[in-house]
């Protein structure tokens, strides 16, 4: 039986960053802890984020954000926030930031360590209790402000997820706060929205609202993350990238696929994952194209192609326009790195819901085509 699940309440539009303080006293939270990367305040988008809030300076940071959100850096964040007698936790900057805060909130309250929240462990706690938490996206990629999970690289190596679907008070979606970001953010961000768009779609569990959601998505970012990458403060093409990143967050319940499967023991080893499932996803769709049936045609649809067996190498043309480099080596990876990934990849939830069945050395082919 599917459960259908769209619980995040989301502020969304240009200026809404203008609520934090209603948003604050709504939860009763008087003394937040903000969690963010040195790179978002130094690019000013911090301050743009939390100027609606006059005592802002008073409040603590947490800004040790690694770029693969870790349980130690959840640990450290939870610390902080007990030691400044916090109410509440404001995660602001892009997934790395908006998942960390998530597992701060969770730590600030329920005991460590971290792996025993985590959905790969064998026999997972219930998380409890929970302060409010406020998160404000700064790209257009991970949608982890309405996603059900806080993705972490735990200590022992695995890069999964935190099942936490509920604790999430409110999202504050401001596509103003997106406009300083650089090309190459823009840009692997953006794929990082696609592929969950595309991912879920292919998804063979039932759940006709997800599918309906991921395909308004894709068909957002395929028509406006070049405009986005080109003309950082071209505020409809930012706009609609922020929506199609919400809806790859809010739809990818159904499950995904082989792309995150490799992207995330890849990941482990300190690579960025919006430009991993860049390079990934054309040889995934090579791999997934005949067993996707009428579906390949409708993603092609919203692309703008005739055929869905153009679409492989279509989302290879565009990520090499938007200048995401095409290969695993062009990211410093060796074929050694690749080694244990096939053996991870199938130990990983998205494997469980790639549209076609897939055994180590499937994976290893679409590791060698990507490398």
């Amino acid at each position: 039986m599917t459960t259908l699940l769209f619980g995040t309440p989301v502020l969304f539009d240009h200026g809404a960053r203008r609520a934090l303080p209603a948003e604050l006293a709504r939860a009763g939270v008087k003394r937040p802890l903000f969690v963010t990367d040195k790179g978002v305040m130094a690019a000013g988008v911090f301050g743009q984020a939390i100027e609606a809030l006059p005592d802002a300076a008073g409040f603590p940071v947490f800004s040790e954000v690694p770029v693969n959100p870790t349980e130690a850096a959840a640990l450290a964040g939870a610390a902080m926030y007990r030691e400044q007698h916090c109410d509440g936790v404001i995660g602001i900057g892009g997934g790395a930031a908006l998942d960390l805060a998530k597992a701060v909130a969770i730590l600030a309250v329920n005991a460590p360590p971290l792996w025993d929240y985590c959905n790969r462990h064998a026999a997972a706690k219930d998380i409890r209790n929970c302060p409010p938490l406020i998160l404000m996206p700064t790209t257009a990629g991970t949608g982890s402000e309405v996603g059900r999970s806080a993705v972490i690289v735990f200590d022992n190596g695995i890069k999964a997820g935190v099942r936490c679907p509920e604790i999430v008070t409110m999202a504050i979606c401001d596509p103003d706060l997106t406009f300083a970001l650089p090309p190459s953010i823009s840009a692997t961000t953006g794929m990082d929205a696609l592929a969950h768009c595309i991912e879920t779609f292919c998804s063979p569990a039932i759940n006709p609202p997800a599918d309906a959601i991921a395909l308004d998505g894709m068909k957002r970012i395929f028509d406006h993350i070049e405009r986005a990458v080109s003309d950082g403060r071209d505020a409809a093409a930012r706009w609609n990238m922020m929506m199609g990143s919400v809806e790859g967050a809010m739809c990818f319940q159904k499950g995904m696929g082989a792309v995150h499967a490799l992207s995330h023991p890849l990941g482990a080893l300190g690579y960025h994952h919006g430009t991993l499932n860049a390079v990934l996803l054309p040889h995934v769709l090579a791999c997934n194209l005949d067993a996707l049936g009428g579906k390949a045609d409708r993603m092609a649809q919203q692309a703008g192609l005739a055929s869905g067996r153009q679409l492989p190498e279509a989302v290879a043309r565009l990520t090499a326009a938007i200048h995401i480099p095409p290969r695993l080596r062009d990211l410093g990876l060796t074929r050694a790195d690749l080694g244990p990934i096939a053996g991870s990849a199938l130990q990983d939830n998205a494997h469980k819901t790639n549209p076609r069945p897939l055994q180590g050395r499937d994976y290893d082919a679409i590791l060698l085509a990507a490398f």
